[in-house]
C-alpha cells in the first residue's frame, strides 16, 4: 500500500483465560460502550505475563514459539520510526502498541526505512541519521514492552519513504546511466546498497535494550520489500534473481529469524492457469510471480495483500467480499499444497475515503478476511495469520490515507478484533469448530464517533 510521510511540523490469552474471558464478554455486551472498552482491554492484556518471549518459528506450515502454536493477529502503522525519532510525537508509539496489545493484536509491520528526504534513516549510501535509528530502536523496546512482534521491511516499492526510486536518484548521481527505477532489481551498484542497508538494520545494537535487533525475539521477520514490482520485465526474471540473491544475503547475516519477500500475491508465468485469478489482466506482467517467488531457498512464509477497492472497479459490495474470500481460499490452498508453507495476509483494508465504502463496510472487510482465514484454514495444514492495514492511535488523522482503524472511537470494532484473538486462541489449541462455537456473539453496540 501507498503510505504517507507526515508533515515536517498475545500473544493469545493464556489458556487458562479462556472460561474467563467468555463470561466476561457476556457481562460487556450489556455494558455501556465505553466500560466495555475498558473491560475488553483488561481481558486482553492478560495472558502475556506468563508466556516466556520465544523466538516465533516456522514449523512445516505453522509458526510456533516454542512448543506452542503461534497465529499472527496483526497490524499495519508504518510511520512508527519517524514518529519515535521526534519527543513531540514517540508518544503515539506507545499508544497504538498499547491499545493494539489490549485489544489482543500480537504482531505489528512497520517500515525499518526511510531513504533520503525529510527525517531520512538512510542519508544516502552507507550514510545513517543517529536519531532516526534511535527512534527505531525505541519501537523495537516498546514493541517487546507491550507484546507485541514486529515485522521489519527493508524499502518500498513505492515512492513514498523514498523506494527503489531513491536508490535509482542515488545511482543517477554516482554517474550510473540507469534507465528506469526497474534497476533497482538489477544494476550492481544499487543492490550493493540495498545489501549494506540491510546489514546495517539487522546488525544493529538496540541503544534501549543493548541487544541486536538479529538476537532480538521481538521481531518476527525480516520483509525484503514493500509490494515488489518489475513490470519492464514480465517474466519475472528479473525480480526472481533479486529474491534469490536477497534472500541469501539476509539469511547469510541472520539465519534465525524468519524472512519473506513482501509480494501482493499476483500469479504469474509459472502458473498459467491461475492467472484468471488476478484481480485484473495486467496484474499476471508486474514482474512477480506468487508460486515461483516462495519457491526461493530461504523464504519462510508467503506474503499476500488483499486490497479489492484498488483492485476492482465494481461497485457492488459483495462482488468485493466474494472476490475476498475467493483469493485468499486459492492462496491458502497454494501454501499448504505447493509451498508447504504459512501464510500471512500482510495488509488487508478498505478505503472510506472511496465514495463506494464506509466506515461499517470496512468492519464487514476486516470481519470477512478474519472469518476466511478460519474457515479455510480449518481442513488444511497451514497455519499463519493477516495484518489490518492500518491501525491509528488518536491524534493522527492528518496521517489518515481513509484505511485508518481507531480502535478507541469504534466500540464495535474493538469487540470484533478481541473476538478474534479469542477465536485463533481457541482454535489453535482446539480447532476451528470450537473456535465458532466459543465465539463472542455478535454486538448491538453502534460506532460512537
Amino acid at each position: 500500500m501507498v503510505t504517507l510521510l507526515p508533515n515536517p511540523t498475545s500473544h493469545f490469552f493464556s489458556p487458562s483465560l479462556q472460561s474467563i474471558f467468555l463470561s466476561t464478554f457476556f457481562i460487556l455486551l450489556i455494558e455501556d460502550s465505553s466500560t466495555l472498552i475498558d473491560r475488553a482491554r483488561g481481558v486482553a492484556l492478560t495472558g502475556m505475563e506468563d508466556d516466556p518471549w520465544l523466538l516465533v518459528e516456522k514449523k512445516g506450515g505453522h509458526f510456533a514459539a516454542g512448543d506452542r502454536p503461534f497465529f499472527v493477529h496483526g497490524f499495519n502503522t508504518y510511520w512508527l520510526m519517524v514518529f519515535a525519532a521526534d519527543p513531540d510525537t514517540r508518544s503515539k508509539v506507545s499508544d497504538v502498541l498499547r491499545e493494539a496489545s489490549s485489544a489482543g493484536l500480537n504482531v505489528c509491520r512497520t517500515w525499518a526505512f526511510n531513504d533520503g528526504g525529510w527525517r531520512a534513516l538512510q542519508v544516502s549510501p552507507h550514510v545513517y541519521d543517529d536519531q532516526v535509528f534511535e527512534g527505531l530502536d525505541f519501537v523495537v523496546s516498546e514493541a517487546r514492552k507491550h507484546g507485541v512482534r514486529l515485522i521489519l521491511s527493508f524499502c518500498n516499492n513505492w515512492e513514498d519513504y523514498g523506494g527503489k526510486a531513491q536508490y535509482v536518484r542515488w545511482g543517477k548521481d554516482a554517474g550510473l546511466d540507469l534507465s528506469s527505477d526497474d534497476a533497482f532489481f538489477s544494476d550492481p551498484t544499487l543492490k550493493g546498497y540495498y545489501k549494506a542497508f540491510a546489514k546495517t538494520v539487522i546488525t544493529r545494537i538496540n541503544t534501549f535494550t543493548n541487544v541486536a535487533y538479529k538476537d532480538d525475539p521481538t521481531i518476527l521477520a525480516w520483509e525484503l520489500i514493500n509490494e515488489p514490482r518489475c513490470p519492464s520485465d514480465p517474466s519475472g526474471d528479473t525480480l526472481q534473481a533479486w529474491f534469490e540473491e536477497m534472500v541469501a544475503h539476509v539469511k547469510s547475516i541472520d539465519p534465525v529469524h524468519m524472512l519473506e519477500i513482501g509480494v501482493e500475491g499476483f500469479y504469474g508465468p509459472s502458473t498459467p492457469e491461475r492467472l484468471e485469478l488476478n484481480p485484473y489482466e495486467s496484474a499476471g506482467r508486474e514482474g512477480t510471480d506468487f508460486i515461483r517467488n516462495h519457491q526461493v531457498p530461504g523464504v519462510d512464509f508467503a506474503s499476500v495483500h488483499v486490497y479489492s477497492d484498488t483492485w476492482l472497479p465494481d461497485p457492488d459490495s459483495n462482488v468485493h467480499l466474494q472476490f475476498v474470500r475467493a483469493w485468499m481460499h486459492q492462496h491458502i490452498e497454494d501454501a499448504e499444497a505447493l509451498l508447504g508453507m504459512p501464510i500471512v495476509f500482510g495488509e488487508f483494508g478498505v478505503s472510506v475515503k472511496d465514495e463506494r465504502f464506509n466506515s461499517e463496510f470496512q468492519q464487514t472487510f476486516m470481519e470477512t478476511v478474519y472469518d476466511t482465514f478460519l474457515s479455510s484454514s480449518q481442513n488444511r495444514d497451514v497455519g499463519g495469520g493477516s495484518l489490518v492495514w492500518q491501525l491509528f492511535p488518536e491524534g493522527t488523522d492528518h496521517m489518515d490515507d481513509g484505511y485508518a482503524v481507531v480502535l478507541a472511537r469504534s466500540p464495535s470494532t474493538m469487540l470484533m478484533v478481541s473476538r478474534h484473538s479469542e477465536n485463533l486462541n481457541v482454535y489453535r489449541l482446539g480447532g476451528y469448530n470450537e473456535a465458532k462455537e466459543s465465539s463472542i456473539p455478535e454486538s448491538n453496540i453502534h460506532d460512537e464517533l
